[in-house]
């Protein structure tokens, strides 16, 4: 199929835009911006800056994608936001570009954000994300696959979210959130393993019962960081790919863990 830009859409030479695009009336695509193939951008949404997008995503009325950053240090040039394949950004959301000239955000495949949710400069997204109505993502943030962030929840910038772990709506979180974990509160805690989002996505029962033995050393036994490493080094199968996971994501935290 040919691409498809409605009459009323402004498409500013130089923007590239591949086979089957669809551009939405009033829409407006800026002229370093690249579509991929499958692409629709509905009504009165705006793609600006040096926006790079991959394959059959869809992008809602009203929002803007690859806006300029809001980081008061921003220094000008072309930094850019690049995004992948099959995510869906509803109304009224917000993904800002890189602060730096020539980097870029990034956010990666198969990934859902809710209407008026916004991802802050320099944050990298991994896949299969879900980012909550109204919640935010402070800048440079690090998100890894599968996690899932309820509605109206605020993250400090330079935070860290790991892989299949959730946080609960309406909280404010401060520090990191380890992967298979669940997270609520003002300021936000850990408050169990998420064992629902990890039966959801195929996890055994020997996965869970592995976080369950973690989340009790760092979070049950009055431990700090480094105590709590040590622990971890008397876990029953230190080869499990969640002990890895949660053992490596522990070790490189640096505002420390919710």
């Amino acid at each position: 199929m040919a691409t498809d830009i409605h009459p009323t859409a402004i498409v500013e030479s130089g923007a590239v835009l591949d086979e089957n695009v669809t551009i939405g009336a009033c829409a407006y695509i800026g002229a370093k911006v690249e579509c991929g193939a499958g692409t629709i951008v509905r009504h009165h949404a705006t793609v600006e800056g040096k926006t790079i997008i991959g394959r059959d995503n869809e992008i809602f009325s009203y929002a803007l994608i690859g806006g300029q950053s809001q980081d008061t240090k921003a220094k000008g040039g072309t930094p850019g936001l690049k995004i992948g394949d099959n995510n869906i950004l509803r109304e009224y959301v917000t993904v800002h570009c890189h602060s730096e000239d020539g980097e870029y955000t990034v956010l990666g495949s198969h990934n859902y954000c809710l209407a008026y949710s916004h991802i802050g400069h320099e944050c990298v997204i991994g896949n299969h994300f879900i980012l909550g109505h109204n919640s935010t993502l402070g800048g440079h943030m690090i998100v890894e696959d599968h996690a899932n962030v309820g509605g109206h929840t605020a993250f400090h910038p330079n935070c860290r979210i790991g892989q299949y772990s959730y946080t609960g709506g309406c909280s404010k979180v401060v520090q990191d959130i380890p992967p298979f974990m669940l997270a609520d509160g003002s300021p936000a805690t850990i408050k169990t393993v998420n064992k629902i989002g990890m039966e959801r996505h195929g996890f055994s029962e020997r996965d869970i019962s592995m976080a369950k033995q973690i989340y009790k050393m760092l979070y049950r036994e009055g431990l700090n960081r480094s105590q709590a490493l040590e622990r971890l080094g008397e876990i029953e199968d230190p080869e499990s790919p969640i002990a890895k996971a949660i053992i490596s994501f522990v070790q490189s935290s640096e505002r420390g863990l919710a």
